[in-house]
């Protein structure tokens, strides 16, 4: 099993800035890919942001030039800095991560946390 601890939520304002960690432990051998989801009330979860191993990244459309991931590997800790936050970007945004073990890949999510752009 692998757990994922999320911080870093909270409300900001529109034009403001946040940062999301998301620390994992337990049984961390093979993680490959990190990143981000979001849900907003009534909408599908979506992608914001993921991270590799190795370190290439991909990012959703909306947030693109905006959001920025990262990755510390020694700490096994990911992180989302989310710049110009608009109101649309208000959701509940869950860290996850793919474990590989042979053919079977497993996902793991954080509990989420919420963000809200409001002013």
């Amino acid at each position: 099993q692998v757990q994922l601890v999320e911080s870093g939520g909270g409300l900001v304002q529109p034009g403001g800035s946040l940062r999301l960690s998301c620390a994992a432990s337990g049984n961390i051998v093979n993680i490959y890919t990190m990143g981000w989801y979001r849900q907003a009330p009534g909408k599908q979860r979506e992608l914001v942001a993921g991270i590799t191993s190795n370190n290439m990244t991909n990012y959703g459309s909306s947030v693109k030039g905006r959001f920025s991931i990262s990755r510390d590997n020694g700490k096994n800790t990911v992180y989302l800095q989310m710049n110009s936050l608009k109101p649309e970007d208000t959701a509940v945004y869950y860290c996850n991560a793919d474990r590989v073990g042979g053919p079977v890949i497993t996902r793991y999510w954080g509990q989420g946390s919420q963000v809200t752009v409001s002013s």
